[in-house]
């Protein structure tokens, strides 16, 4: 496989990105004050494409984010199965982090700092176009600026009918910051006030307020975290969202700044990894079949010929005290 390196030249700050992987970027070095700090983690040997897609980097997670429970639904009395020969599934039969991971992205503009990828069901995808209720695309411009990552997002229908969708990103942040830190440093912050009620990862269609495990409205220390939780109940009448990590003993804060419309926040600390996943998704996990739930869940629909742009901001920086 073939990385995209897009760099600031101005401070040296970098992301190598994967098209043939998803449009994954799997590698974002931010210069703090001319300090490398590298802030996504993925397996040394991720960029060969042997290792599992949603492993390490931002996978992209659509047309739905995480899992679509047994691997079926329903969308206007049109039964869908996603079967597991042709799409990407868990150790429990369920369908899980959407159609375009695992799947090669068409580049469609690139300049020194930024790139731009595109993937559409029914041109990169269209094995799979039959197991989604029609055609649907979304485009995605990375650019390196300063300490900041940032994705421009956009989704259309270019068909005739109505389309359900959501989006999610997969981040795996590396902590700690420095290489002398420890996670008994590192704090993890977010403003979610309640948490869906899961069993085995999946929403039942209820909510309630936040544990106290999974509060992380004061900081959490990473070292006292084992997470895998979907976090909801975010301040009302804001435009934008922002969960962070930050590394006291090296002074170093990595913020994820992210539009209103991701409502979600999953939160996992990988087993035996130093690492943390924030994840913000505009819908809920199987958002698209609890559609009879008496709770908002996220899941949208795009009218034909229409689209939205939303995005997403992962910047690195010293802790201001």
């Amino acid at each position: 496989m073939t990385p995209i390196q897009i760099k600031d030249p101005e401070t040296g700050s970098y992301a190598n990105i994967l098209p043939e992987l998803g449009f994954n970027c799997y590698e974002f070095q931010a210069m703090v004050d001319g300090q490398p700090i590298d802030v996504i983690d993925a397996h040394p040997d991720f960029a060969s494409g042997n290792q599992r897609p949603s492993s390490g980097g931002i996978p992209i997670l659509f047309p739905f984010p995480n899992r679509i429970a047994n691997a079926h639904f329903q969308w206007e009395g049109t039964p869908y199965e996603l079967p597991p020969d042709k799409t990407y599934h868990d150790k429990t039969g369920n369908a899980i982090h959407g159609f375009c991971l695992d799947l090669p992205w068409r580049v469609i503009s690139q300049e020194e700092s930024a790139v731009t990828g595109q993937f559409q069901l029914s041109i990169d995808g269209k094995h799979r176009l039959k197991y989604w209720p029609g055609d649907i695309f979304i485009e995605v411009r990375y650019e390196v600026k300063g300490t900041t990552l940032r994705a421009d997002i956009r989704v259309g229908n270019p068909g005739s009918g109505s389309i359900p969708w959501g989006l999610g990103t997969h981040p795996y942040f590396k902590v700690p910051l420095s290489e002398s830190g420890h996670l008994k440093n590192c704090l993890v912050e977010s403003p979610a006030s309640e948490e869906w009620v899961l069993e085995d990862c999946l929403p039942v269609g209820v909510k309630k307020s936040i544990g106290k495990s999974h509060d992380l409205r004061e900081g959490a220390w990473l070292d006292q975290l084992q997470a895998d939780d979907i976090l909801t109940g975010m301040p009302e009448d804001i435009d934008q969202y922002e969960c962070l990590i930050m590394d006291e003993q090296a002074g170093l804060v990595v913020t994820q700044d992210y539009d209103a419309i991701f409502t979600e926040l999953v939160v996992f600390t990988p087993p035996d990894r130093d690492c943390v996943c924030l994840e913000p998704y505009t819908c809920v996990t199987n958002a698209i079949n609890l559609l009879n739930a008496d709770v908002e869940t996220g899941l949208r629909v795009l009218p034909p010929e229409s689209e939205i742009k939303t995005w997403i901001e992962i910047r690195a920086g010293k802790v201001i005290v």
